[in-house]
């Protein structure tokens, strides 16, 4: 059972964590489906406190009907309920993602911006949002994604002691090499969602489990 660290793992450690994720997940990438960064902007909006499983099942109809920011933005919120409507806060996240393509008409021709400020301008646009569009789409690290499987495990595995998303990005672009932040975040996801879950953690069967505080090896 995962317990609350206290310390951090050294850098030889880390190091060591790095290269196994690296050896088990060398292909890892955003799980959201998506043909541009117009659609994966959408699709990350939609994930919000809900899952990429659910989001994948909503977006071919919703892209097929609204396949970029100026045909999204001629639509209402209404309209866009009715193809959203499984979504957790589909409401909210109706009007954000209709401002958010009129945003895009209005300040940037219709095309998703290519950096962090004018990211988080957008409605229902966040830096998490922000870092997995830039990333994903564009291959710009300007920062982690921090997502609730990412703040589990960077505590569980003893990368940082940080406290919340924001606090623990900024103690991870500190220890892992910039040129792995991108992978590095989706690798986490991954591990968390097949490995390292919430309730039970399989330890006894992780390959991060030596070097890893948490794990109660048999």
């Amino acid at each position: 059972m995962a317990r609350k660290q206290t310390t951090t793992i050294d850098d030889d450690a880390l190091r060591r964590q790095l290269r196994r994720l690296e050896r088990i997940l060398p292909d890892a990438t955003c799980a959201l489906v998506h043909r541009d960064a117009f659609e994966l902007l959408v699709a990350t909006i939609l994930a919000a406190q809900c899952t990429d499983k659910l989001v994948n099942e909503i977006t071919p109809a919703l892209f097929e009907r609204y396949p970029n920011a100026r045909a999204l933005a001629a639509s209402d919120p209404e309209t866009i309920q009715a193809l959203v409507g499984r979504v957790t806060f589909f409401r909210q996240k109706s009007r954000n993602l209709v401002n958010m393509a009129r945003l895009l008409c209005e300040r940037h021709g219709g095309e998703v911006p290519r950096t962090m400020e004018e990211l988080v301008e957008l409605p229902g646009v966040a830096r998490k949002t922000a870092n997995v569009v830039l990333g994903t789409a564009f291959g710009i690290p300007v920062g982690i994604v921090v997502d609730t499987h990412v703040e589990r495990l960077s505590h569980r595995l003893g990368l940082v002691l940080a406290e919340g998303p924001v606090a623990i990005e900024q103690a991870l672009m500190k220890r892992i090499p910039k040129g792995k932040w991108i992978r590095f975040a989706h690798q986490l996801i991954l591990h968390g969602r097949a490995t390292c879950n919430a309730r039970k953690p399989a330890c006894d069967g992780c390959v991060l489990a030596p070097d890893c505080p948490s794990a109660e090896i048999a």
